[in-house]
């Protein structure tokens, strides 16, 4: 049998069809308008994004500072400005094996009196602690010093030296007036026995206000060892037998290995004295009456130079206008000859009875 709704069934029934049909159309519509908006979203084109550019921060240059007098590389800019200080040192037999030869910057040889060398050594960043024997004083060496504006450690004397470093211009700093900054070794006999070291120069300097140095140097350059050497040996006569001087070359280190009287010349402390540039430096010498019989050298003008170095000879020119100017080298084309970096020796080869030879 058919049940019959009543009416208010029916309506109900309806409403409650109707409800579902709208929540479900209205849940249609929300999934449209929100697939529309991710759509729009989506398909929208991103905002071009400007790049920011960058520039990496360039390294900083190293810089390196090098000894205005030998060349060598050193800690900072302070110490290119550390004070110069010469110091004259016996040769005579009786003061082999010396002290302080092996590490000085630039050392000059000439003959001192009867036919003896004697060496000027200047010292910059090197620092030996034992110096010597100290001796006297020549012209000569000092008007080499003069462009350095060195102090000069020395004993007295000629009367013509001590004229000029005593009067005023120079950094006198003789044993005569500073004797606590020299002692006499008991293993030598006297003359041959006043040292110093740099512990007791430093101090002497510091004290006299010297405590730096301005100066133009020699020209300087990284040495190479030549494919070809053609100065592996060399001799230089400037006096006799006993005082001459000859090198022979090392490849392996690119300096020369230095001789004296036939035997190697050695640094009583360091061994093998071996620089990296000599030089024959020829001059004009004399011997003359001052204060006795004394060698008059002619130091300014121009000569000619025998250069040594990375196992090769140059002959070049020499130039020193006048006491105070720094000695110069020039080749044949007139541009300046620049010096290995390291010890450079330099002898003074009188004319006429001196030479030099190489092979």
């Amino acid at each position: 049998m058919e049940l019959h709704q009543n009416p208010l069934q029916k309506v109900s029934h309806f409403i409650k069809s109707h409800r579902r049909l709208s929540i479900l159309m209205l849940g249609i519509i929300l999934i449209a308008i929100s697939a529309g908006i991710t759509y729009a979203i989506l398909s929208r084109p991103l905002p071009k994004v400007e790049k920011i550019a960058t520039t990496k921060p360039k390294p900083k240059p190293v810089v390196k500072y090098y000894s205005p007098l030998t060349g060598i590389e050193v800690a900072d800019e302070a110490a290119t400005k550390q004070p110069v200080t010469a110091i004259m040192i016996e040769n005579s037999p009786d003061a082999r094996p010396q002290s302080g030869l092996k590490d000085a910057g630039v050392v000059f040889e000439a003959i001192a009196e009867g036919g003896i060398t004697r060496f000027l050594t200047l010292h910059q960043e090197d620092k030996p602690q034992l110096i010597g024997p100290v001796r006297s004083l020549r012209m000569y060496y000092v008007d080499w010093l003069a462009p350095f504006n060195a102090s000069v450690a020395h004993v007295g004397g000629s009367a013509a030296a001590l004229a000029e470093v005593r009067n005023g211009n120079y950094r006198d700093i003789d044993q005569f007036f500073n004797a606590g900054s020299y002692w006499r070794a008991t293993d030598r006999y006297a003359p041959h026995n006043v040292y110093t070291s740099f512990e007791k120069l430093d101090a002497l300097n510091t004290a006299k206000g010297y405590t730096s140095s301005s100066f133009t140097g020699f020209p300087r350059t990284d040495g190479k060892a030549a494919a070809a050497p053609n100065a592996s040996s060399i001799t230089i006569n400037i006096s006799s037998d006993l005082y001459n001087p000859s090198y022979t070359y090392d490849a392996a280190i690119n300096r020369y290995n230095r001789n004296l009287a036939g035997v190697p010349h050695t640094d009583r402390e360091g061994g093998q004295i071996t620089p990296s540039v000599v030089i024959a430096l020829k001059v004009n010498e004399v011997t003359v009456m001052e204060d006795g019989y004394r060698q008059s050298i002619t130091t300014t003008g121009t000569g000619e130079a025998i250069i040594f170095q990375n196992g090769t000879a140059i002959t070049a020119t020499w130039s020193k206008p006048d006491r105070a100017s720094q000695l110069s080298f020039t080749d044949a084309s007139g541009k300046p000859v620049p010096l290995n970096r390291g010890q450079t020796w330099i002898s003074a080869v009188p004319n006429g009875h001196g030479s030099v030879a190489w092979q």
